[in-house]
């Protein structure tokens, strides 16, 4: 029901993370980005990472998602951006595929933006990530970190993220250093590109019911968008922070 209820609250969302478009651009520009890099993006959405990178850089970029919602989006809107020819997007568990890839042609970037999940956690993600990469390549990763040092029992409660499911920022750079990554640059999200994120789903979701209220999943699904818009007003936007890390392996 998580990936369902993400296809329906995203689906206005181009960036499916709280990633604004312009730090989305700004990442490009630290990666040095340049015609015939070859980009790979882990659970990439609706790919528009990568399609707006191949139209500014000229990359070449591959997609791998679960959510075939998701890829059919990102397929139109590389068509829109007309790079329907540089970049492709695969359906398939992005674990499962890195795993079967590991030790083909490196790329000269592998990202895994928000979705660490696949990995089991940041660790496992990277480990994921590492075989894919260039020598002299770059890992992005995006994750979350807890804003401040206590957290209260009934933030990891309402959040669904344990103590040690994520660390501050400090404690997110040791867990880099203990995976064999060196931290380079990164670019964190601020308190409005929260709320636009969150409050956006809210919309989306909030419209979604209205035109199908004899839904089969609607109940669950006004549960979830209830749940969601407290945890987020509640303590996401206090204790939880979210960035994109630029690492060298």
């Amino acid at each position: 029901m998580t990936l369902r209820y993400h296809e329906i609250a995203e689906a206005r969302h181009r960036i499916l993370n709280p990633l604004t478009e312009a730090k989305l651009d700004l990442l490009g520009g630290i990666c040095g980005l340049a015609p015939g890099r070859r980009v790979l993006d882990l659970a990439c959405g609706k790919g528009e990472m990568l399609s707006r990178w191949a139209r500014a850089h000229g990359v070449a970029g591959l997609g791998v998602d679960i959510s075939e919602v998701f890829l059919a989006a990102a397929r139109a809107r590389a068509a829109e951006l007309d790079v329907a020819g540089q970049v492709t997007f695969e359906q398939a568990d992005a674990a499962a595929w890195a795993a079967e890839r590991a030790g083909g042609t490196p790329f000269d970037v592998v990202s895994c933006i928000g979705a660490t999940w696949i990995g089991g956690g940041l660790g496992g993600t990277l480990g994921l990530m590492r075989p894919l990469v260039a020598d002299d390549g770059l890992l992005l990763v995006g994750e979350i970190y807890w804003a401040e040092d206590t957290v209260p029992a009934e933030a990891h409660e309402a959040l669904g993220i344990g103590p040690e499911d994520c660390a501050t920022l400090a404690g997110t750079l040791d867990r880099f250093q203990e995976a064999g990554c060196e931290l380079i640059e990164m670019t964190l999200a601020d308190g409005d590109s929260w709320d636009r994120y969150a409050a956006a789903q809210w919309h989306t979701t909030s419209d979604w019911l209205r035109d199908h209220p004899d839904a089969e999943d609607a109940a669950e699904i006004r549960s979830l968008l209830t749940s969601s818009r407290r945890a987020h007003l509640a303590y996401q936007r206090r204790y939880l922070g979210w960035g994109v890390f630029v690492l060298r392996p």
